[in-house]
Parts: C-alpha cells; sequence; structure tokens
C-alpha cells in the first residue's frame, strides 16, 4: 500500500461563530435567536488543486482534526482526475499572532428584550402617527485558531454589532412609506449604546425624513448631476469597483484586468481595502491575519483617479506574481476561504458636503440605498430609498423610490467633487458564494449617473 503523498501546502483551522439576532415589531418581540456554530476544517494543496474537508467540534478533536486533514488530501488528489496541473509555489504563510478584542459583559436576552421595547415605547410616544416600527438588535462573533505547515499560529477574532429601525407612516394617499436606519460598529450590544437616549438623534432624523416623503414626487429619469451620500459612495466602492479588484474576478475576466496604470476614475479619488488601522486607528472590522495565515495589509486599488492594485489570496497572488494580500476569508466553521474584501472605502476629499450641494443648478441628493448588484464591467444598479431634489442649489422635495445606475468608471471619472468626512458602516453582509462581514466607508462624492424615474 503506497503512502499518502504530502501536500504542498496545509492549512487546519478551529472556528467558532457565536450569533445573536432579535425582532420586534410593534412591541412584539417576532424573532429571538442565539446560535453557536464550532467546527474543524483543513485544507490542502496538492499537484496544482485544493482540497477542502470540515466537520462539527466533537469532544475527541485529535481525532476530528486528523480525520479532516485526511479527507482534505483526499479531496486534492480527487480534483486531479480534471487533469494535470503544475502546481504553483505558494507564498509562505507563517503569520504568529494572538489578536482579541475586550469587550463589556454581554447582554442577557431579557436585557436586550427591555431596550427594544423601550425602544418601541419611545416611538409611540415621540411619534403617535406612526402606523409601524420595526427594531433589530444583532451581533455576531467569530473566533479562528488556525496553524498551517510554514509555522504560522493564529487567533483572530471578528467582533460585530449592529442596531436597525425601521420608521412606517403613510403618504398623503395612505400608502405606507418607511424610511429606516443602521447604528454599527465593532464589539456586542453590551459595547454600542443603543438606548433610546442615544438613539434619539437618529429616530428624529428618520421621522422627518419619512414626513418628507409623504410628499414625494418622481424622479425626473435620465443622467443626471448627483451627491451621493457616504452611504451610497461606499456602496460604490465595495459593489462597484471593489468585487471587480477581487484577483480571482480580475483572473476570471473583469474589466479590470487590464486596465492596470490606466486612468479609472477622477483625479479626486482614492480608493483602499483597509486591513486594520487607518488614521491611526482600527477600523470596524480589523483583519490582521487572513484565514490563510498571510499578514493583512492594505490595498491601494485606485491611486488619485489610477488603477493600481487587486486584493490576492495566496494563489492569486502566485498566479499573477503579486503579493498576498490577506483577503483570504471563511464566514463559517464549513467554508474556506475566499478572496473577500475587509474595510473598502474611498477615502475622504477637501469639500464640504454643504458647498457641494450649492453647486448643483439640477439635481439630486442622494441619501439612502436598500440594495445594491453591480457586475464583473462595474455596470451597477441600487436602489434609493430617500432621495431629494436639488433645485438652484438647495434641497428640494423628497423624492420616491428610484434607483441609480451606470458604469462605476463612468461615474467615479466624473466625478468633480469630494466631501472632507468619512462615515463608515458594518451593519450588512457582502454575497459571494458565502456571506461575510464587511465594513464600507467613503464621504460624499458629486458626479453623473443614471437615474431611474418618469
Amino acid at each position: 500500500m503506497s503512502a499518502t503523498p504530502t501536500p504542498q501546502s496545509l492549512e487546519t483551522r478551529r472556528h467558532e461563530l457565536r450569533k445573536t439576532r432579535m425582532v420586534m415589531v410593534d412591541g412584539n418581540l417576532t424573532v429571538n435567536l442565539r446560535t453557536v456554530q464550532r467546527g474543524l476544517s483543513a485544507r490542502a494543496y496538492h499537484d496544482g488543486y485544493w482540497g477542502f474537508a470540515s466537520a462539527p467540534l466533537h469532544a475527541d478533536e485529535a481525532a476530528g482534526l486528523e480525520q479532516v486533514q485526511r479527507l482534505a488530501m483526499t479531496h486534492a488528489r480527487a480534483m486531479s482526475g480534471f487533469g494535470p496541473r503544475a502546481p504553483l509555489v505558494l507564498p509562505p504563510a507563517g503569520y504568529v499572532g494572538c489578536h482579541q478584542r475586550a469587550g463589556l459583559t454581554p447582554l442577557t436576552a431579557a436585557e436586550c428584550n427591555e431596550r427594544l421595547a423601550a425602544l418601541h415605547a419611545y416611538c409611540r410616544r415621540r411619534y403617535p402617527g406612526l402606523r409601524s416600527t420595526r427594531f433589530v438588535a444583532s451581533d455576531e462573533h467569530h473566533a479562528k485558531e488556525l496553524r498551517t505547515d510554514d509555522g504560522g499560529d493564529s487567533l483572530a477574532r471578528i467582533d460585530r454589532v449592529a442596531c436597525s429601525f425601521t420608521l412606517v407612516g403613510e403618504d398623503a394617499a395612505g400608502a405606507p412609506i418607511e424610511v429606516d436606519e443602521i447604528l454599527s460598529g465593532p464589539g456586542s450590544l453590551a459595547d454600542l449604546d443603543w438606548t433610546p437616549d442615544a438613539l434619539a438623534p437618529l429616530l428624529e432624523q428618520a421621522h422627518e425624513h419619512l414626513q418628507a416623503k409623504r410628499h414625494a414626487v418622481a424622479a425626473r429619469g435620465g443622467l443626471r448631476t448627483v451627491v451621493l451620500a457616504p452611504a451610497l459612495a461606499g456602496m460604490l466602492a465595495h459593489e462597484a469597483m471593489g468585487h471587480p479588484c477581487e484577483a480571482d474576478s480580475v483572473i476570471g475576466g473583469a474589466v479590470t484586468a487590464g486596465l492596470v496604470g490606466q486612468r479609472v476614475a477622477s483625479e479626486l479619488v482614492s480608493m483602499v481595502d483597509i486591513a486594520h488601522t487607518w488614521n491611526g486607528a482600527e477600523v470596524m472590522l480589523p483583519v490582521y491575519v487572513d484565514d490563510e495565515g498571510t499578514p493583512a495589509r492594505d490595498v491601494p486599488m485606485i491611486d488619485r483617479g489610477r488603477l493600481t492594485g487587486f486584493m490576492h489570496s495566496r494563489e492569486t497572488a502566485a498566479r499573477l506574481e503579486q503579493p498576498p494580500t490577506g483577503n483570504a476569508r471563511a464566514y463559517d466553521p464549513h467554508d474556506e476561504p475566499l478572496i473577500r474584501m475587509r474595510n473598502t472605502a474611498i477615502l475622504p476629499g477637501h469639500d464640504k458636503l454643504a458647498q457641494m450641494i450649492e453647486g448643483v443648478d439640477d439635481g439630486y441628493f442622494l441619501v439612502k440605498t436598500g440594495n445594491g448588484q453591480a457586475d464583473a464591467t462595474t455596470e451597477f444598479m441600487f436602489g434609493v430609498t430617500l432621495a431629494y431634489e436639488i433645485r438652484g442649489g438647495k434641497l428640494g422635495r423628497a423624492v420616491r423610490n428610484t434607483t441609480v445606475s451606470g458604469s462605476a468608471i463612468k461615474v467615479l471619472q466624473s466625478v468633480d467633487a469630494v466631501s472632507d468626512d468619512m462615515v463608515w458602516q458594518c451593519g450588512g453582509y457582502c454575497g459571494k458564494k458565502q456571506p461575510m462581514v464587511v465594513s464600507m466607508g467613503g464621504p460624499a462624492l458629486r458626479a453623473r449617473a443614471h437615474i431611474g424615474g418618469e
């Protein structure tokens, strides 16, 4: 019987994922979910192919580890049945370090329920005309212990919390309208201040927007001058330019493959996928080491308008002869690492938002987006759930739900003003075969884009 061949790379991960999600609708607790997943996984690289295996974490951890390592190697060998492939010389993955976050004592389910009820009661007293309220409180915590055959030995944590709300009212014709808001950050529900006093300014602002939407008008469709609030600028950075700068998409034919060194945006635009630190402080979701054991570093994708680089795993770095960037990430214990963004942002400029609006004679201020999609050509379409007309440099009437679309490259090339503030948010997920916690940031942008409407 022949001996099992030695893999050219082997990594093992012990991964625990804890999640909390509570939803209160009109004072009724409709969701109260707390889950824990624990698992072991292994990934082996042999003869140019990867094999992956995972299993739940049981009492006999040593036996489970041996099993997933053996299966990963078996799967890698099975993949060679698709044909011979020259193995790549993968960059080393020997990061050693421990990264944990000290937080406050977690809130109990009863304490979270009390806060949700207090928020609902506050809205009932303050805004008696509301048709409905919805509050969502959630957090999740990832602990990943990774060992590699290069000597890597690391413990990495991701801790993310979010509290969101939706206020529902009626427009002048009696049809339902709504405005939502989210507060997010690192840590747990104990670390985020989501009491009624803390959320009062956000609730008041949302209620003012809701009243404006009662008399909203349809947008005038076509190519328009728009001021994108930071939430939309962050979405544009992530969806429309970030994904085409993931190296697996580049290899798969994304339009960015042939644009390195070329101008893809205005000179006012720089965009970076930040690993863990920006402007001297940790970002919302700091990643010091990825799930292959590669030290994480910042990836400047656009520098003053020119495309400069891509996000990599070890394999794509070897394939494109570039240094690895630490972007290989796995969401849950049974996922294998894929190239994923971390904290993607357009960097702030020197303009003031008020002055950017004053410089628009006829256009739109796009405030909030509900969803977005883009493809490898950088063509995108985002839903716009809150927007205002700009007429003669002043904000006008609210606009009914609409869309903004175009080529991200053309939109970014048209940018003529970038605000000097930086707004971060990490409340959502990125979808790419598996979900992923990410954060997006940015200033406001003034540009030209297509608006859906009459």
